[in-house]
């Protein structure tokens, strides 16, 4: 008996684990809440309460009730891939409209209580419709999360302030159609009018279209950002040591090993639908 088991022990660990493996949908958990994806990295039994969390905020045109359509691009994609990310990804799907702050904590809340994580080390990072909901999320539960990015999107706050209580990176290009850059540069300013930016940066893509910050989501360098910045860091300073340039975004696939997404979803209709936000 003892035999058999150490074969199947050996082919266990011989056998190749693809990225699929370890993604998770959690449905109808939460009551009236968002359905989501939970990413699992594969070193999680060994560091567990080590482990940052990563909540990725998708643009309109992949709302619905279909879990699968989250998946087309950002970090679950980028994954897949072959981009290690060593986080709990958390992917909800919002069914249509606005994301809400609460109901976004209230998934935070549930991977909480079901999975061992590091609750310094949460950050949310989305674009377009998704990059409203980052700076919504993180405006107004700064004291939850410790660094954000949001691309190509703006703001429904009325009140900015809480953005400048956590280090929060806006990206935007310049040449978007879809969302005009002056919504990122309106949230820049009444920060900066307020003396409320120094845990602030913000780029601008020169000829960046609605599409072009996609890329982000398969940058090394982005995640590095994200997990330079805990909650427990001492006046949370913001890491300005780590830049994202045109340059970096065209070289975005250079090392993935999985190749590169379909041109068309990075920089086509599937992501800009016109009205994104």
């Amino acid at each position: 008996m003892k035999k058999y088991l150490w074969v199947l022990l050996l082919l266990a660990i011989a056998l190749p684990t693809a990225a699929y493996d370890f993604l998770r949908p959690v449905k109808g958990a939460i009551k009236g809440g968002y359905d989501f994806w939970v990413y699992t990295p594969t070193d999680y039994f060994y560091s567990l309460e080590r482990t940052p969390v990563i909540i990725f905020l998708h643009g309109a045109s992949l709302c619905g009730n279909n879990l699968n359509r989250v998946r087309r691009y950002g970090p679950l994609d980028a994954i897949v891939r072959g981009r290690e990310i060593d986080a709990l990804t958390i992917v909800p799907q919002n069914p249509g409209g606005a994301w809400n702050p609460k109901k976004i904590m209230d998934v935070l809340d549930w991977v909480k209580a079901n999975y061992a994580c590091d609750t310094t080390r949460v950050y949310v990072i989305g674009m377009s419709l998704g990059g409203y909901g980052t700076m919504d999320v993180c405006g107004t539960y700064p004291d939850r999360i410790a660094g954000g990015i949001a691309m190509c999107g703006g703001t429904s706050l009325k009140d900015v302030s809480g953005l400048g209580k956590l280090p929060f990176w806006i990206i935007h290009g310049t040449a978007d159609r879809a969302v005009p850059i002056s919504r990122s540069r309106s949230v820049v300013q009444q920060l900066q009018d307020t003396g409320n930016d120094t845990r602030l940066r913000y780029t601008w893509l020169q000829g960046g279209n609605h599409g072009t910050p996609a890329r982000i989501f398969y940058m090394k360098k982005t995640y590095e950002w994200l997990f330079s910045h805990c909650l427990l860091d001492k006046n949370r300073p913001v890491n300005k040591d780590i830049d994202i340039s045109m340059g970096d975004i065209q070289k975005a696939y250079s090392d993935i090993h999985n190749g590169t997404p379909d041109p068309e979803i990075i920089n086509g209709p599937s992501i800009t639908t016109g009205n994104e936000y």
